[in-house]
């Protein structure tokens, strides 16, 4: 088959260990039996804890109480909170009645809410009293009548909550309904950033995402002994799959240090509860490396960990290697589409490989690169479109079945729409978005290639490019810019000065802005988009 082409950008991951068949709730049974007496969950900042045995049983008792509720297979179950020890037991819980769960982003306003509550067809919320600014239940008053479906609400420390958390659990009920579930239904729904349009709900199924959180766990090598410091958010798969799901297929303990992420209270938590594995985005990581008493704080329990979201620059990765004691981090890449996770680094890749790749395929994954034109693979070392196969591909979009064909050929590849070039060996490197290529002149740029040549200006901390409209070229690039404290001011004209000679002509920005932080969504990505709009603002480019 010519895609197995030793020259061509494709690859398969290893075939071992075999794929789990069967549900979260059975994995969860299995794991309670095996390892009762071990911590399974720990909310530091709620001041409770749970061994397997505790945990099981205590997810089943909210089952119950939710059956009793009205929930059923295959109800949408929204639920809206930071992270809390509730959100791991309604996670756990829904599943063992077969009911999707919908993941609502904790800084949704009324209008996003509504949106999703009314696409994916809540019919009950379980929803946190309110966090910061966000009044959780007044939001739900508030767009109830545009939404007929929403029949019950339930908040998170009520006497309503207590009743359901604390029903005497219907073993009978719950092992007749878990006999009725299969792998493939869908279990979850997670509405993509929506940074252009209305959001899409990837739907996950058991066999999906108990897999993927399987398979990462495995390769961080997991096991009973493990303790997890998950500050990364529930509501994405970060959090619930990567986190959650990987800590439960394996024994290991779900450490939650707090509702939202403040490097103190990441690092205080693994202290305390000595951690062996801590998650993060890069900027969580940056912002723990750049805490004032790191010296003081005891890391050593730490061997590993997850890096994800974004990519990582390789003095973090050296620093988080060499000052928080995470020898074994691992790099991962994907999208929520996929469960999320499709490439990984292992545990014996080289420093190299782990600072300028996002990993190689991940077990019982197909990978490949493709020219976006003609769909085309392309061969080894060539930029193009990332696409994954497998497991891990969602079922689709919730009831949106053109904008899945759209994203998941006939084929079953997953199109990520993501700039990829992988390497002999099959590691990959993410190279930025088809969307933010810019095309100057006829020629291709990929803005991850100019900003790593502008990260080695001495007075550069951070830099993102952007493509904008040009009468004379099509598109011209321009530089974001964040400089280190104490900088000179930067001109477009000295930063040009800099590149001459040193850069391809076409790939020297011809516009530079400065700034003290680039929009970001709330899963640490910069916003692109947002940038290109006020970019074309500030050079009154609106016409």
């Amino acid at each position: 088959m010519e895609l197995l082409h030793d020259n061509l950008s494709y690859a398969a991951g290893e075939a071992e260990p075999p794929l789990l068949v069967q549900t979260i709730p059975r994995n969860l049974a299995q794991t309670a039996v095996r390892f009762p007496d071990q911590e399974a969950l720990v909310d530091v900042a709620g001041g409770r804890r749970w061994t397997y045995a505790q945990f099981h049983r205590d997810v089943r008792r909210l089952a119950t109480g939710l059956h009793r509720f009205g929930v059923r297979s295959g109800d949408r179950v929204g639920i809206w909170g930071p992270n809390t020890w509730e959100w791991v037991l309604v996670q756990y819980a829904t599943a063992e009645l077969g009911a999707i769960l919908v993941t609502v982003n904790p800084a949704y306003r009324p209008h996003e809410l509504a949106y999703v509550l009314r696409q994916s067809g809540i019919s009950t919320v379980v929803a946190h009293p309110g966090f910061r600014s966000s009044d959780y239940p007044g939001m739900l008053d508030e767009v109830h009548d545009g939404c007929p479906e929403l029949r019950r609400v339930v908040v998170m420390g009520t006497s309503a909550w207590d009743e359901l958390a604390g029903a005497d659990a219907d073993d009978a009920l719950l092992d007749g309904i878990g006999e009725r579930l299969d792998p493939e239904d869908a279990i979850n729904i997670q509405y993509t950033s929506g940074t252009t349009g209305f959001p899409k709900g990837a739907t996950l199924s058991h066999r999906n995402i108990l897999n993927n959180g399987w398979f990462i766990g495995e390769l961080l090598g997991y096991d009973e002994t493990d303790r997890v410091c998950i500050p990364v958010p529930f509501y994405h798969c970060f959090g619930m799959v990567i986190g959650n799901l990987a800590c439960t297929t394996h024994g290991s303990c779900m450490v939650v240090p707090g509702p939202v992420f403040t490097p103190g209270s990441a690092l205080r938590a693994v202290e305390q509860e000595r951690c062996t594995s801590l998650y993060g985005v890069p900027t969580m990581f940056v912002a723990e490396l750049g805490l004032e008493h790191l010296g003081d704080i005891d890391l050593s329990s730490l061997r590993t960990g997850v890096m994800a979201g974004a990519p990582c620059p390789a003095p973090t990765m050296r620093a988080v290697i060499e000052r928080m004691n995470m020898a074994e981090v691992s790099i991962c890449y994907g999208m929520t589409e996929t469960s999320p996770v499709s490439t990984q680094t292992r545990r014996d890749d080289s420093f190299e490989r782990r600072t300028t790749t996002v990993g190689r395929a991940g077990p019982h994954l197909e990978v490949k690169v493709i020219d976006p034109a003609t769909a085309e693979t392309v061969p080894r070392g060539t930029p193009g479109e990332f696409c994954a196969r497998g497991y891990s591909v969602m079922k689709g979009y919730w009831d949106e079945p053109e904008r899945t064909a759209q994203a998941i050929d006939d084929e079953g590849w997953m199109h990520s729409g993501d700039l990829a070039v992988m390497d002999e060996d099959g590691y990959v490197q993410i190279t930025g978005r088809i969307k933010d290529m810019v095309i100057r002149g006829g020629e291709n740029i990929y803005p991850r290639e100019v900003e790593e040549f502008l990260l080695t200006h001495p007075d550069v901390l951070d830099v993102q490019v952007v493509g904008v409209p040009d009468e004379t070229y099509g598109e011209e690039i321009m530089a974001w810019v964040r400089l280190r404290e104490g900088a000179e001011p930067m001109t477009a004209e000295s930063l040009r000065a800099f590149c001459e000679g040193r850069i391809s002509r076409h790939k020297i920005p011809r516009y530079v802005h400065v700034v003290d932080e680039f929009p970001m969504t709330v899963t640490g990505k910069v916003r692109k988009v947002e940038m290109r709009e006020e970019s074309l603002r500030l050079l009154d480019l609106q016409h």
